[in-house]
């Protein structure tokens, strides 16, 4: 099975998509459309991209291959957290504590920044505060609490621990051993917050089609994004699409790799014992390299998910290793029924650092020069629920002139996978397989 036709097939049991109901569509691209700005990719990246260009006054069009929050923007585990999918002494090594620190503030605002939309376009996404870090051992405590302790020093991020003996009050699982909250996380509805984003960029005078598939990029003045039945003719282009782009342009698709992960959602639990699982209704997610992430709903549902694949085969005996896996955590779900299982691809870097830039710094050719007004945005590591939204804001700030934070992230140094697209696979499995070795000891 190709890699769309599996991420195909995983959409189809969305709960997310099952329980709610797209309001608005949006057409595909007919002829020659011109833009100041051009943006592939229709998931959170675009979008907010696109609403932060039209408020400083920008035209932009954008082109989505399926619908607008289609892949993980809309299908994600709704997690919202500071931060970045690797540990800041990745950023510290390469660009300097300050460097670091400003990039994790940065990651803060893009928390903020989701509560600003909300209340500006009236965004109403099941908005839940509230997100626990839990360790599974004595041993994975240590390591969490001097992490936390150490982000409250250096990086003066405040947060709660919770005792052994205090945990229980938090969460109805023996699993944990103890961990941290952090109040200013918390969890939503991704596709809820994805379509209120599309209809806030199009009641902006962003210009939205959808099944529109960009086949290719040609540089220029202007540069010309090309579908199957238009063009889209535009001075700068942003490319958003992250896993979905990976044979559009030369010079991306080596620095991130595809990662299947996967999601079920329980039965309705009732309102008792859904609020008895985690009592203060928060999204939680274990410390471990190859972890396991959970969360509530308003309809008193489980979501629970973390099972990944590095290929694009869907996991033989998904549900039933999803179900157990959830019972091994709470022993009180080990008979309840699971009503949908989804997943979803999701691109990861060698770093777990998101990859941000100009096209032409990557490219390796004579033409590099001529994709200075290409942008591009990927590399978020199953952590991008906040960090996307900053991501637009930042590229946004860049085409209007003022680069400077853009920048602090494009000088995080990337390398490419070994081994090109035939081993890389088998490589990333060996080191997964020993993280989790080591997650086990």
């Amino acid at each position: 099975m190709s890699f769309l036709s599996a991420d195909r097939e995983l959409a189809r049991d969305s709960y997310y998509a099952a329980t709610m109901r797209r309001a608005q569509a949006f057409a595909s691209l007919e002829g020659s459309v011109d833009a100041d700005v051009g943006i592939v990719g229709g998931g959170l990246a675009g979008l907010s991209a696109a609403i932060e260009l039209a408020d400083r006054g920008h035209r932009v069009v954008l082109l989505e291959a399926n619908e607008v929050g289609w892949g993980a923007s809309g299908r994600n585990g709704g997690q919202v957290i500071a931060g970045l999918a690797c540990d800041p002494t990745v950023i510290e090594k390469q660009l300097g504590i300050d460097e670091a620190r400003r990039i994790w503030a940065m990651t803060v605002e893009g928390v903020d920044l989701i509560h600003a939309r909300c209340r500006r376009f009236g965004i109403d996404c099941d908005w839940q505060p509230g997100f626990l870090l839990l360790a599974v051992n004595a041993r994975k405590a240590r390591e969490l609490r001097h992490w936390r302790d150490r982000m409250a020093r250096d990086y003066g991020y405040e947060t709660r621990w919770i005792e052994p003996r205090n945990l229980p009050q938090w969460i109805a699982s023996p699993r944990f051993h103890s961990g941290l909250h952090d109040r200013r996380g918390g969890h939503l509805n991704p596709l809820k917050y994805s379509l209120g984003l599309a209809r806030a960029a199009a009641q902006l005078g962003v210009r939205i089609f959808e099944h529109s598939q960009v086949t290719r990029v040609s540089s220029g003045a202007p540069a010309t994004l090309r579908t199957a039945n238009g063009e889209v003719r535009a001075a700068h282009v942003l490319l958003a699409g992250n896993v979905y782009l990976q044979d559009l342009v030369d010079g991306l698709a080596s620095r991130i790799m595809p990662v299947g992960t996967y999601i079920i959602a329980s039965q309705d639990l009732g309102a008792t014992l859904a609020r008895s699982l985690i009592p203060s209704q928060s999204a939680v997610c274990d410390s471990n390299f190859v972890l396991d992430y959970f969360r509530p709903t308003p309809d008193h549902r489980l979501l629970f998910g973390g099972r990944v694949s590095y290929s694009a085969a869907t996991p033989a005996n998904l549900v039933e290793g999803m179900q157990q896996r959830m019972a091994y955590t709470f022993p009180q779900l080990k008979d309840t029924q699971v009503k949908y299982a989804w997943g979803g691809f999701i691109d990861i870097s060698m770093n777990r650092a998101p990859d941000f830039g100009r096209l032409a710094d990557v490219m390796h050719d004579s033409k590099a020069q001529q994709f200075q007004s290409v942008y591009y945005l990927q590399g978020f590591s199953g952590h991008g629920l906040a960090l996307t939204g900053l991501a637009g804001k930042l590229v946004a700030e860049a085409i209007d002139g003022n680069a400077s934070r853009f920048d602090t992230f494009a000088r995080i140094r990337h390398r490419p996978f070994p081994g090109g697209r035939l081993l890389r696979t088998p490589a990333l499995v060996a080191g997964m397989a020993y993280y989790r070795l080591k997650d086990l000891l």
